[in-house]
């Protein structure tokens, strides 16, 4: 498991929950296509990054990393805003814990 592959992951994923949130709000066939692929692409993004892994790195990286991308995503895109300035050092703290993870930047290949 690699930083770059839990991106990749979590772009996969954020992808798929804005396109199921609209078809459950609005319908419409093409974005559940949309969501349904964006899982998809999950299950395969995420057999890739448990290979020389552990689950245990991979879901706390996937955490971390698919929270600061979604809550970007819904703050930039969605303009949706938390209630309280708390919450903001909630994401501050989620990135340190990233940090403290050592996500290694490329994936280690094992002997």
């Amino acid at each position: 498991m690699s930083l770059p592959q839990v991106f990749a992951l979590s772009c996969v994923e954020v992808i798929g929950d804005f396109a199921l949130k609209e078809y459950a709000n609005k319908g419409g066939l093409s974005y559940l296509a949309i969501g349904i692929g964006g899982y998809i692409g999950v299950v395969g993004l995420l057999i890739t990054a448990l290979e020389g892994s552990t689950v245990l790195m991979v879901n706390g990286a996937w955490d971390g990393v698919s929270t600061i991308i979604e809550s970007l995503a819904a703050y930039l895109i969605l303009g949706e805003r938390f209630d309280s300035y708390l919450q903001y050092v909630g994401l501050i703290l989620i990135i340190f814990g990233l940090f403290l993870l050592k996500v290694p930047w490329s994936k280690i290949k094992k002997p």
